[in-house]
C-alpha cells in the first residue's frame, strides 16, 4: 500500500505565468482520480485548483509514487498546445532513479510495451507499442550486505530520458534490463526494497522527475523547469555517496 502523504494542502510552485504552472509533486500523491485507488481523497489537480482558486489542466501524469516536476496548463488552448507537444515528442523529460546493480555507463533501452488499462486493474493488454528510454549511469555504490547470492550489493544513480510516453515506461524498462528501481513494489525486487526500508528508512519509489523542457505554449520560447530531489530521496542518495553534484553534472 502506498505511503500516506502529509501535506499542508499547498504544493510547491516551481514556475507560474499567465498560461501555465508547474509544481513539485511529492511521492505518494495521485495526479487525479483513478479507478486504481478509489479510496484516495487528495489529488494534485484538486490541491492546485484550490490553492490557485481557478481550474487547472494537467499536461501529463506522474505515477503516484514518483516525485518531481508536474506541469499544468491554465486554459484549454494552452493545454491543447502542450498535449500536441507531448504527442510530437517535443518535450524533454529527465528523471533520476536509484536502481539495483551497475548498469552500463550509457545505453538505449528499446523495448516495446503493452498498454496498461486502468479499468483492468492496471494489467497489460493489446499489442506492444514502441518505447525507448536513454539511460546514463551517474554514480555507483557497493554495500557490504548480502541480499542475493553475492557477498555485497551494488546500486547506481542513473539519469533517464524517455523518448516515448508509455505508462510505467521507466519502471518497466529498468525491470526489463534487470536493474529495477529501488522501492518499486510492482516491477522491483522485494529483498532490495526491504534492505532500503531497514537500512535507510526508505519505503518510497526512488524515482524523481528532475526536469522538463519544452517550448512555451504562448511565446514559443524554450523553457526548462527543474525540481530538486526532495529530502526523502536526497537522504538515501547521500547515504550511498550520491551527492547533488552527481545529478547536477549528469
Amino acid at each position: 500500500m502506498p505511503a500516506a502523504v502529509c501535506l499542508d494542502r499547498r504544493l510547491e510552485i516551481l514556475h507560474a505565468d499567465a498560461t501555465l504552472v508547474a509544481v513539485a509533486k511529492p511521492s505518494g500523491l495521485l495526479v487525479h482520480r483513478t479507478a486504481l485507488d478509489s479510496r484516495a481523497t487528495e489529488f494534485a489537480v484538486q490541491l492546485l485548483r484550490d490553492q490557485l482558486g481557478r481550474p487547472v489542466y494537467p499536461a501529463h501524469r506522474l505515477d503516484r509514487a514518483t516525485s518531481g516536476v508536474l506541469l499544468f496548463a491554465l486554459d484549454a488552448a494552452a493545454h491543447a498546445r502542450l498535449a500536441a507537444a507531448f504527442e510530437a515528442g517535443a518535450v524533454q523529460k529527465r528523471y533520476l532513479a536509484i536502481v539495483r546493480g551497475w548498469p552500463a555507463a550509457a545505453q538505449l533501452i528499446d523495448h516495446p510495451l503493452s498498454r496498461l488499462e486502468e479499468d483492468r486493474g492496471g494489467h497489460a493488454g493489446g499489442p506492444a507499442r514502441a518505447a525507448q528510454t536513454t539511460l546514463a549511469t551517474l554514480a555507483t555504490a557497493e554495500l557490504a550486505v548480502r541480499v542475493d547470492r553475492y557477498p555485497t550489493s551494488r546500486y547506481a544513480l542513473v539519469a533517464l530520458e524517455p523518448r516515448s510516453g508509455r505508462r510505467h515506461q521507466l519502471r518497466r524498462h529498468l525491470s526489463h534490463i534487470h536493474h529495477p528501481i529501488i522501492g518499486d513494489t510492482t516491477y522491483g525486487q522485494g529483498r532490495h526494497n526491504r534492505l532500503f526500508r531497514e537500512r535507510f528508512g526508505s519505503s518510497r519509489l526512488l524515482l524523481h522527475a528532475l526536469s522538463i523542457g519544452f517550448a512555451h505554449p504562448l511565446s514559443g520560447e524554450p523553457l526548462v523547469i527543474r525540481a530538486a530531489p526532495p529530502p526523502d530521496f536526497a537522504a538515501v542518495a547521500a547515504a550511498l555517496g550520491f551527492t547533488p553534484a552527481r545529478w547536477e553534472a549528469g
